[in-house]
Formats: structure tokens, sequence, C-alpha cells
């Protein structure tokens, strides 16, 4: 085997039971021998080098591509032990070399001005449509969800929903702004607790579509309208402005321009609510997998980031929460519900797209839970009088909103 990636796994591996079978059929054994046990296999020298030089990369698109392959255990198994032993200390130097070069360039890469911004979104959205159903849950909510004690998917998803509902403070009659609404779930949810005037943006075609749809078979196409629209393009004056899951495909060369932009749609008594997946450390780049296959142009902010544009705008944060783990549960959730139906997946697409799926689902989860990454919701406001002075009101909102749901369970429910 390639000396140095030998040396790189006996550095990072020191607890926990690896074996790694290299090209040429020999077993190299990792770690304690501490339970589980986790075996892999790589099909060629070649990707013995590319593991050391590029590993973001590399480990990724070999799995992806059939060249790395597991004998025991998931590759989600893999991922865990690998990130639970690097929190122990730093990689050898010269492993940081191509890092340190996407962090030099994320601006570049993270330039997404309109034309751009369509593309990225029709990458990963606008594919066959089915491949969601597999596990998303039935609102399609691709975003994290809030995970009460002995909750499911659905239940999170819907306690989500209710969370932000009760964030936004909204009242009957008012306008509300959702920035990159999806597949219009969280909008149409709006205008059935609320009783609101709801106008969504989108750049997925495919989205729009069933967006639009929904609406109408809901009988909600006079309070909800959704709209192909890059959310600089949008105008008018909204009471509420919400963003769940869109601010991490902004760019943060955007940053500036997006949080005027919510400055400036945004009534003067108005509240905005930004939910984003966030790092709990300083700046850094985009992991290489991610950013190639699945979202382009894509990048998880530091909140020293976020704030900093924020500031600049004269907005007044009114308040911050951050979930830990819950995007965890979430991913792990969607995994499952996914390998559950790889042969659907595979049917619709083919093998090479499911495992780069499952390794994006596996990386995600592994990092929410050994990498520091959250999500950050932050809310917004002109005036620092634009709500209550405590967060009483959330809590007496969400139990209303509960009633209300209760009451009305058929139509929440779309039927």
């Amino acid at each position: 085997m390639f000396t140095l990636l030998d040396i790189l796994l006996r550095r990072i591996v020191r607890r926990g039971a690896l074996t790694l079978i290299d090209a040429a059929g020999t077993a190299h054994r990792y770690g304690d021998g501490t339970p589980p046990a986790i075996s892999l296999r790589l099909s060629d020298r070649r990707l013995e080098r590319q593991l050391v030089r590029d590993p973001q990369l590399a480990l990724g698109e070999a799995y992806m591509h059939g060249r790395l392959s597991m004998v025991e255990g998931s590759i989600y198994d893999f991922l865990e032990l690998m990130l639970v032993n690097l929190q122990g200390g730093p990689l050898p130097g010269w492993t940081n070399g191509f890092a340190a070069g996407r962090y030099v360039l994320r601006r570049l890469k993270q330039f997404n001005p309109s034309g751009r911004a369509r593309r990225n979104a029709a990458h990963h959205y606008d594919i066959d449509g089915a491949i969601y159903d597999l596990f998303l849950d039935s609102d399609r909510q691709y975003s994290c969800g809030y995970f009460t004690e002995g909750a499911d998917l659905e239940e999170a998803q819907l306690a989500k929903k209710r969370h932000l509902a009760a964030k936004l403070a909204i009242e009957p009659g008012q306008r509300v702004l959702d920035v990159g609404s999806g597949w219009g779930g969280l909008a149409l949810y709006l205008a059935k607790v609320a009783h609101c005037d709801v106008t969504g943006v989108t750049l997925s075609n495919e989205q729009l579509k069933i967006s639009r749809e929904r609406a109408g078979r809901e009988g909600l196409g006079r309070a909800v309208r959704f709209e192909f629209k890059d959310y600089r393009k949008v105008v008018g004056c909204f009471d509420r402005i919400v963003s769940v899951g869109m601010f991490e495909h902004v760019g943060v060369n955007h940053y500036g321009t997006y949080f005027r932009k919510v400055r400036d749609l945004l009534s003067d008594d108005g509240v905005a609510l930004i939910h984003s997946i966030g790092r709990a450390e300083p700046p850094a780049a985009t992991n290489a997998f991610i950013a190639k296959y699945i979202f382009p142009g894509g990048y998880i902010p530091a909140l020293s980031e976020m704030v900093a544009a924020i500031e600049r705008t004269g907005l007044i944060i009114t308040d911050l929460e951050v979930l830990r783990l819950h995007y965890a549960e979430t991913l792990r959730a969607w995994r499952k519900r996914f390998l559950a139906n790889w042969d659907k997946a595979a049917a619709i697409r083919d093998e090479t797209f499911c495992r780069m799926w499952e390794f994006y689902l596996a990386a995600s989860e592994a990092a929410f839970r050994h990498q520091n990454l959250v999500v950050f919701q932050v809310q917004l406001a002109k005036r620092v009088s634009a709500l209550p002075i405590t967060r009483d009101y959330m809590f007496k909102a969400e139990r209303g909103i509960i009633e209300h749901e209760s009451a009305e369970r058929p139509r929440m429910a779309g039927e």
C-alpha cells in the first residue's frame, strides 16, 4: 500500500477497528480493536495516492464510482469513525494544501449572479422529483426538522413549520414573502394557520410547478402565489419575510446584497426570519465533494459572516436560536428512507447516483454530529419595538397553532 496513506491512517485512527484492504488484496488494520469493526476495499493503487493528496474529494468520488467498497459496516460507519478520531488532533501538514487552496478561491466559486444561481438550483432541484419522494416527508420539507421528544420525521417537519410561524408572529391579512419556497409546503402552511397572503419565490422550475399545483389543489390559489424569480428581482413591501434552507445558496460574496434586499422589502414594523445551516467555527471552504456534485455555488456560513453583513444594513437581530443535532436526526431519517428505497432510486437514475446520494446524506449527517455544523434561526427587524420584549409570545403562539391544527387537521393535511 502507498506508504503515506498507511502513515496517515495510523496517525488518525487511534480508536475503533478499521481494516483496509489495499489494491493488492493485503489487509491493513488500524485502531485499538474496539467495536464496531469496519472494513473497506480499495480497487486500485491510484486511489491510494488520491486519498492522500485530496481525501475530501477523492473519498466521495471513489465511493460514488465503486472504486471504494464497504466490506463490513456502512459508509456512514466509516465516516463517523474517521471524524470521531479526527477530533483528537490535527492532520499532517501535507494534507492541508487542497483545503487551503479552496479557501483562497472560495469567493470565485461562490460568485452567484442570477444566471449562475439558476443553473445551480437546477443542478440539484430539477432532477426527477420522484427521487425526493423516496426520502423526504409527505410535505417535501427539504430542511432541518425540529425534533421534540419522541418525534418522527413527519412530526419534526410539522413542528419546524409551527416553530417558524410562532417566531414570525404572523397575523391574519399580513403580506408574507418566502424566499426559496421549495415545493411550497411552508408557504401553504403559513396561509392555513395565519390566514395571510404569501408569495413564494424559487429558481427551480420543478419546484415551481409542484408548488402551484398544490396551491390549486388545496384551494389556496388566491392566498398563495409562487413565482420563478431571483430574490434580487423581488419588489414590494412585506410584513414578514421567511427564508428556510436558501441562504446556503447565496454565496459569501452576496451577503451584503441579500440582507440589504431583506431590509428594503421589509415594512417598517416587519419581521424577517432566516433559517440556515451554519458552522460553529470560523469561516472555511465548502466541502469539495458537496460543491462539485451536490450543491455547486453553495456555502455554509459562520455566524460571524452573517452578523457582519446584517450589521452593515442597519437591521436589528431580535432573536437568535441555534438548533444543535436536529439536522443530524433529520439526515439520519432521510438516509434510512433512501437506503430502504435504493432499488426504486436506481430504477429512476442508476447505481452511481445512489452511491453519490448515500455518500452525501451520510457525510452530511456525520458532519452535523462531529464537525460543529448547526442550524441558525436569525430573527431580524428594522425597529427594536417590532416585537414583544420577551420570548413568551413565541410559546403562546405555538400553543395556539397546535390548537388550530387539531381543529382543522384534515385541511392541514391538504385533504
